[in-house]
């Protein structure tokens, strides 16, 4: 076989998780020598899904003191067959893909579109995110559980809502949709906090308040997001709800979310002549002067050397400012949890994944955690786990008392449903940190948000740009729009050849 350092590359692209692996997409057209190589023996990244069984082999390795790894804090629990008393217990390792960072896409994103132009759509099964609910102690005792109000429809057929409160949602409601266009209403407190904004201009109550803010699926602790963040990302999802159809506005991939989404754009790279290479990051790289041209070489961890006009890769541990760090808890559950997909919405799919947001449950633990509790919630339906179990991703911001929060926020949520008769089975908890670099050179790393945010297409995009402009400029070609490759149907597009 012949030695990568036989080659010298147009580029070379370190890790495999979304980002990057959308860039070798990028690339696959350019007619590049492009070397793409990860560190893992898997791909993915931060983004990465597993089976039962490579959870267990990531918990051991994340267990250990490396300072740039982006994860940390891993542990992992079983029922015993004592706990489950005759409940079906978990099935074999390969039956659950788990993703460490799930994400939904809104309709409206533009990362569809351009999986679209690219073609490698068709390599993609997407399925709809469907009910947002809310679970609140503190306002009702006896039902905390009840369903957000998202939409005209949801808030025609809301029940708890008198008409004042629905002629004031409707008129917020409005509002956003087109706030770019009333400058006028919101720019004065485009700093101020999105409660009092949401209360001296809408008048509206605290629970709708709270549910608005539910909308921004922010970490924050509510009173703390400002006007100007939140309104776009209220928008975002108000306007995406019905462009594939009625009652939803977002979707996910369907057998491990994002981490699918990088096997299909590495393929797409592989057949484009990208060659890839598992097991072997950078351990230390430098320029040389070649032929009067400056190149990096590059010192793998399999032994080898290489060199490449352009080294593309995330930023390391030490040039990093601003780490944020959220705790996550993947939990499967005995239980299809049937109710939290079903739809009110006439002519509306059946979600494969429901949003539940956490705001408050009386414990001790969770009156130490400020910060809301998102619990993404997906059925047999997105491919993660058997039929007649669910997966729960339940994230909030880090604190001492995070854990703890979680796995409460996961107990009372099932009693609220089941009402004790779902089971847990399994649960993995870990901590993430998200790390932005300052160098605008550098892709940034996994994202935290629990929805696609396009600011990271925008970085891949202007990557692409300046490795095309090395040579001869941009010209015509325009990003991830591709013609059909002659000599392809459909499936074949951007196969498995290669990787």
């Amino acid at each position: 076989m012949e030695s990568l350092s036989d080659t010298k590359w147009d580029v070379l692209i370190s890790g495999t998780g979304l980002q990057n692996s959308l860039l070798a997409l990028a690339l696959s057209r350019s007619n590049k020598k492009i070397l793409h190589v990860d560190e893992n023996e898997y791909y993915g990244g931060a983004e990465a899904a597993f089976s039962l069984q490579e959870v267990d082999e990531w918990v051991e390795k994340v267990s250990g003191d490396d300072p740039s790894n982006p994860f940390r804090n891993a542990s992992l629990w079983k029922a015993d067959a004592e706990a489950l008393n005759g409940t079906p217990g978990l099935s074999f390792s390969r039956a659950y893909t788990l993703t460490l960072s799930p994400q939904i896409i809104y309709s409206k994103s533009k990362l569809l579109a351009q999986l679209v132009s690219s073609k490698v759509y068709r390599q993609l099964e997407f399925q709809a995110v469907g009910n947002w609910w809310m679970y609140d102690e503190d306002t009702n005792e006896f039902e905390p559980l009840r369903k957000l109000p998202t939409s005209r429809e949801d808030v025609s057929q809301d029940k708890s809502l008198d008409n004042r409160a629905k002629r004031s949602l409707m008129k917020f409601l409005k509002f956003v949709i087109d706030y770019e266009n009333q400058a006028e209403t919101w720019e004065s407190h485009a700093d101020a906090g999105l409660e009092e904004f949401l209360s001296s201009q809408f008048k509206l109550s605290v629970n709708l308040r709270s549910a608005i803010a539910a909308l921004t699926l922010s970490f924050e602790d509510p009173h703390d997001i400002s006007v100007k963040w939140a309104l776009p990302r209220i928008a975002r999802h108000l306007t995406s709800i019905g462009v594939f159809g009625p009652g939803f506005g977002a979707v996910v991939p369907k057998w491990g979310g994002g981490a699918e989404i990088s096997q299909v754009a590495c393929r797409a790279g592989a057949v484009g002549g990208g060659v890839y290479v598992l097991g072997a990051g950078i351990k230390q790289s430098g320029m040389v002067t070649e032929d009067g041209k400056q190149l990096s070489q590059v010192h793998l961890s399999n032994g080898e050397t290489v060199k490449t006009r352009r080294l593309v890769g995330g930023a390391s541990h030490h040039e990093l400012t601003n780490p944020k760090v959220v705790s996550k808890l993947i939990s499967v559950v005995s239980s299809p949890l049937t109710s939290l997909f079903e739809s009110s919405i006439e002519g509306s799919p059946l979600a494969a994944v429901s949003v539940v947001v956490i705001t408050s449950f009386g414990t001790v633990e969770h009156k130490g955690q400020p910060y809301p509790i998102y619990i993404m919630v997906h059925s047999s339906e997105t491919g993660e786990c058997p039929a007649n179990q669910c997966v729960l991703y339940a994230t909030t911001m880090h604190t001492k008392y995070s854990k703890s929060a979680l796995e409460e926020a996961v107990s009372h949520l099932l009693k609220s449903i089941e009402k004790g008769e779902g089971k847990l089975l399994y649960s993995l908890y870990y901590e993430q940190e998200q790390q932005a670099s300052t160098d605008p050179t550098i892709l940034p790393n996994a994202s935290l948000d629990l929805a696609f945010n396009d600011e990271m297409l925008q970085a891949v995009e202007n990557q692409w740009k300046s490795i095309v402009a090395d040579d001869t400029g941009v010209g015509d070609a325009i990003f991830m729009q591709f013609e059909d490759r002659e000599g392809m149907d459909n499936d074949d597009d951007d196969g498995d050849e290669g990787v």
